[in-house]
């Protein structure tokens, strides 16, 4: 399929937090680099010349001009905060043990496999796709620590058409990392860092100037977290993140152990360090955040810090819930992730559905011997589907400042459009129920992958299951 010039059809977004907006039959334009030029409604003046005019030069350039059918309709392409890229071959295993079991003999030997560039490349290129394919069309990815395997990740990323974000992960402290699978030194760690931006942002570059429509790859500086990390490697990345406005990731109390190693190594929360050393700014993201502290709230919104809510992952590994209102309302910026493979889904649908459980377990508790009022957060703390997908798209696009994740002009056009009525898939509920928000409310918490059968990233078709 050629690169779309204009969209006729129907969609959903959430263009700002607390509700969402259906653009029914409207006519979407794109200019010649595949983000929005024009957006023109049914009620807008000029509309059915506007329509007359892309068909007509739809049928001049065949595949140029797609309109939906009347059970068709599009949604944002999602932007997932946090992937462990290594991770996808053990998503779903061994989820029933603890973490430390998880971790020492599973995750680390996989992770340590990415030291082949070929397999990191495989891996990364597979997961990829299937992200695509569950409507994923940016990602916020840790590679490994190798240098030339969490290089082969971001490679891999641009043959399949996603828009990435990917870090090299560092991770040198001899005492708390396994000798079989860390950086060298510290020296060593912060110079592959500094290769590994270079690297990205000339393969960003080439890509550019050589596949058209290239919706971009980056590089994060990613310390894996506070307790894998010495002290002069995290004072080295941030005076990198500082030189260079780059991206960062990491962990951020994700879980009791964690926020306990920061307090106990410098008396002071994860939050508090990781600002110390410079690590907390616009374009940081966060993941988990579960144990934040209201101070450490009022860090992240005075710094600009995003966290990246894994639903999922948290249920497993967190040992609690992340208070999603509570820090919205703080002013902090939250997107969606996965957590793959802490969390083991590849589809943030799925996450979408959890994020809402999650809020509601945490207004009202889950322990039926605790006496009702006293059991739950103590406060509001329900979001709606809508304000998850929010989170899912527009709020990803702010976390990394990125002009995706709505339908707004000036967005790239990153779409996925689903088929409602698909055959065992259908979500149209039989006619009753069929005001707007029931309707995306039945495809946020009904959709299967089989739904989503097109994906557009930047105007640009990367996924067709109707071709296949």
């Amino acid at each position: 399929m050629s690169n779309l010039n204009a969209v006729l059809g129907s969609f959903f977004h959430t263009p700002a937090y607390g509700g969402f907006e259906l653009l029914e039959r409207a006519l979407i334009e794109l200019d010649g680099r595949g983000f929005i030029e024009r957006v023109t409604l049914l009620s807008d003046e000029g509309y059915d010349v506007r329509v007359i005019a892309a068909r007509e030069a739809g049928a001049r350039e065949p595949g140029t001009f797609m309109e939906l059918g009347s059970d068709e309709c599009g949604l944002p392409g999602f932007v997932d905060l946090h992937v462990h890229a290594p991770q996808w071959p053990q998503a779903g295993v061994a989820l029933d043990e603890p973490l430390d079991v998880w971790l020492d003999q599973r995750t680390f030997p996989l992770e340590a496999r990415f030291a082949d560039p070929a397999f990191a490349h495989a891996v990364g290129l597979d997961l990829a796709r299937t992200l695509l394919s569950r409507g994923t069309t940016t990602c916020l990815y840790f590679g490994s620590a190798h240098l030339e395997g969490s290089f082969e990740l971001a490679r891999a990323c641009t043959e399949a058409g996603q828009r990435a974000v990917v870090g090299k992960v560092v991770m040198d402290d001899p005492e708390a990392n396994h000798d079989f699978y860390r950086d060298a030194s510290p020296a060593s760690a912060l110079a592959d860092t500094e290769e590994f931006l270079g690297r990205v942002e000339h393969l960003d570059a080439d890509c550019r100037r050589t596949v058209e429509r290239f919706p971009g790859v980056f590089a994060a500086v990613t310390p894996r977290f506070i307790p894998s990390c010495t002290d002069e490697a995290l004072a080295g990345l941030g005076q990198i993140v500082a030189a260079h406005d780059a991206y960062v990731q990491s962990h951020c109390n994700e879980g009791e152990w964690e926020h306990g190693v920061a307090v106990a190594r410098y008396g002071k929360t994860d939050a508090e360090a990781l600002a110390d050393f410079g690590l907390l700014r616009p374009k940081a993201v966060m993941a988990h955040c579960t144990f934040m502290s209201e101070s450490d709230t009022a860090l992240f919104a005075q710094t600009g810090t995003t966290v990246a809510h894994c639903p999922i992952s948290n249920a497993y590994f967190a040992d609690s819930a992340c208070p999603v209102r509570r820090m919205h309302e703080a002013g902090v910026k939250i997107g969606l992730a996965t957590d793959i493979s802490g969390g083991f889904s590849p589809s943030l649908y799925e996450n979408i559905r959890m994020a809402v459980m999650a809020s509601r377990m945490l207004e009202s508790g889950v322990d039926a011997l605790v006496p009702c009022s006293s059991r739950g957060a103590g406060r509001p703390s329900r979001i709606s589907v809508a304000e998850a997908l929010y989170l899912a798209t527009k709020g990803g696009a702010e976390a990394l400042e990125l002009p995706v994740g709505s339908f707004e002009v000036g967005r790239a056009f990153d779409v996925q459009i689903l088929d409602t009525r698909h055959p065992y898939a259908d979500l149209t509920g039989f006619g009753i129920f069929d005001a707007p928000a029931d309707r995306l409310a039945r495809i946020l918490y009904l959709a299967t992958p089989d739904s989503i059968r097109k994906v557009f990233v930047q105007g640009r078709c990367v996924i067709d299951r109707d071709a296949l």
